[in-house]
């Protein structure tokens, strides 16, 4: 109206401020049989595959992020007690996860017959020398990407990194049952409002939640 001259007060000015909502979007996911496309291209016969297989199993069974897989040391994995332990890039907090069999045996594969020879404590390396860990910015999109082209699965933006897997296997969760808080533990989210995001993606629990608009109307 202010900018049409109708009104001769910017009223703009007298608004409150609005807060925009943490994470609005809806995240991304997989279907599981994308998932399963996406491990099966993979030429496990191959050094530097066995250590692409071994990174998209512990996000897509474990769900961590790029940057603790970029960050994950030897020290890091209890082989004793099966549990993966980790100091989280994002959050500085303490995460524990189970050292899946699926996950374990992939990593050992790795580190036995794919890992060039190295004085390096990180598990995942780069196989170019000098083999030492993977470089900060690397969010790992072009392994990705290579494995998605071969697997012939179509390359969308939202499926443009690994973060979508991570989505996949919160949206897995939601729909096995498993209450929001132990997601977001496992996910090593700070607040379970984080968490929450992944609600928007569960459609059968949205389903659950429909409200009839004859009751309504009836009452």
């Amino acid at each position: 109206l202010y900018q049409e001259s109708i009104i001769e007060h910017d009223l703009c000015k007298c608004l409150p401020h609005m807060r925009i909502t943490r994470n609005p979007f809806i995240p991304s996911v997989w279907e599981q049989t994308e998932v399963k496309k996406l491990l099966d291209s993979i030429d496990r016969q191959n050094p530097k595959e066995k250590r692409d297989y071994a990174i998209l199993l512990l996000v897509a069974r474990l769900g961590l992020r790029v940057g603790d897989i970029r960050a994950l040391k030897l020290s890091d994995l209890n082989w004793n007690r099966k549990l993966i332990s980790i100091i989280m890039q994002k959050t500085k907090q303490l995460l524990e996860l189970p050292l899946l069999d699926d996950v374990g045996w992939a990593i050992i594969d790795y580190l036995k017959n794919g890992r060039p020879l190295t004085i390096s404590d990180f598990v995942f390396i780069r196989h170019k020398a000098p083999y030492d860990g993977f470089a900060d910015h690397n969010c790992l999109h072009k392994m990705l990407t290579r494995h998605m082209v071969r697997a012939k699965i179509e390359i969308k933006d939202q499926k443009d990194g690994l973060h979508s897997l991570r989505s996949t296997l919160a949206l897995a969760l939601l729909e096995n049952g498993t209450p929001l808080a132990i997601i977001s533990e496992a996910l090593g989210h700070q607040s379970i409002q984080t968490t929450s995001i992944y609600l928007k993606i569960d459609m059968n629990g949205l389903r659950n939640c429909v409200i009839d608009p004859e009751e309504v109307c009836h009452d």
